[in-house]
């Protein structure tokens, strides 16, 4: 009982941060997948939610997620999966140990980085401080993600950080749990635009000093709370706003 509890947990709260994320304009058409690991079970193979072929995020309930094995082959669900959709989220949840949930998105400023030469997250804005020392960047775009190989190629770029910038392609975004992960995702895209307005008025960043960056990193990253609360709130607004769309049938 203990478990399936845990799985209609993991269910709404990922389907919470689907929705909400598309009310922030930070999905791609049907396209960007957000995965979770299951909780174990004794003597079985890990299990992982993810969110299924031909669906909007606005429109996907709990019920509407699938459940997938480690190599990314329907274990159950209504709905099919993506030929493509697990061949990054399992290798990032396979190789880095932080990867509870896997949040990968083409949200637009922080793909705007990712497209001009150079582009990287600059300590200029205090929300952009939150991720000091924890980006990885891959230079290397190499197309479609359409293997294994290549999703093992960015987990062994992104290593161990929390956040991995694909060159001329998006984002990807892991933690413990849907909330912190959202979290960092919605920060993430915050702190991008704010430096993709900046740098449109053709004048210098204003950076901030390293010792500053990494003593307001510490300050943020000790308020453990914050993620929680912010992704109850979202589901909040989803209950005033799109009642149903945490049905489990």
């Amino acid at each position: 009982m203990a478990i399936e509890s845990d799985e209609t947990r993991a269910r709404i709260d990922l389907t919470a941060a689907l929705r909400s994320a598309s009310r922030m304009g930070l999905g791609e058409g049907i396209c960007n997948h957000f995965s979770l690991a299951l909780p174990a079970k004794p003597n079985t193979p890990r299990h992982f939610l993810i969110n299924p072929q031909g669906l909007h995020w606005s429109e996907i309930t709990p019920a509407d997620l699938v459940i997938v094995d480690a190599q990314g082959r329907k274990v159950s669900g209504r709905h099919s999966v993506e030929p493509t959709a697990f061949f990054i989220h399992s290798a990032i949840h396979r190789g880095n140990a932080n990867a509870t949930c896997v949040m990968h998105t083409h949200m637009p400023h922080a793909t705007a980085l990712t497209a001009v030469q150079g582009g990287k997250l600059e300590w200029a804005s205090q929300v952009a401080l939150k991720f000091y020392n924890r980006i990885a960047y891959d230079e290397n775009y190499q197309g479609l993600a359409l293997d294994h190989a290549e999703g093992e190629r960015m987990c062994r770029e992104m290593g161990s950080a929390d956040v991995l910038f694909l060159g001329n392609h998006g984002i990807i975004v892991c933690g413990p749990t849907v909330s912190a992960t959202f979290d960092d995702l919605y920060y993430l895209e915050r702190a991008c635009m704010l430096q993709v307005l900046a740098m449109g008025t053709g004048k210098p960043l204003r950076i901030v000093p390293e010792a500053i960056a990494a003593k307001t990193a510490r300050q943020m990253n000790e308020e453990s709370q914050q993620a929680m609360l912010h992704l109850e709130a979202l589901k909040r607004l989803l209950d005033r706003d799109e009642p149903g769309w945490s049905r489990l049938d």
